[in-house]
């Protein structure tokens, strides 16, 4: 027997960027070097061994997000930890926005993400680091 999704990726998505903050491509090289932002990368280890990030991206890939998160979580890593902005990416905006959907509705504040990933930054001309580890 088929399964009956009721509720599919582009709904999921609408939701969340009806929920969630976007910051642009020139919004995002400007305050890519803040301190004041914490960058997270979403994508897996081979997409950032393929294509690097953006400089001083902390790399999380989408699966542990949740649980690097939570400072109960034996996972919890301390950069989730700061007084500071979150912004999310991914290739496309996708995982990023329901990522941030979901880092909102566990308390991380203020949480937003980046419009268009990281295709756009890179189509756009932002610097790209390599993937070190």
């Amino acid at each position: 027997m088929a399964q009956n999704i009721t509720k599919g990726v582009k709904a999921l998505l609408a939701e969340a960027n009806e929920t969630i903050a976007t910051m642009s491509i020139n919004e995002a090289k400007e305050c890519a070097q803040d301190s004041n932002y914490v960058f997270v990368d979403l994508r897996d280890i081979r997409e950032l061994q393929r294509t690097g990030l953006i400089p001083g991206a902390f790399s999380c890939p989408r699966g542990m997000l949740e649980f690097w998160i939570d400072p109960d979580s034996p996972y919890h890593k301390p950069v989730f930890n700061q007084d500071k902005t979150y912004v999310f990416y991914c290739a496309s905006a996708w995982r990023s926005a329901l990522s941030a959907k979901i880092a909102m509705e566990m308390g991380l504040a203020p949480v937003m993400h980046l419009e268009g990933g990281f295709t756009a930054w890179e189509k756009a001309g932002g610097a790209i680091a390599p993937r070190t580890s």
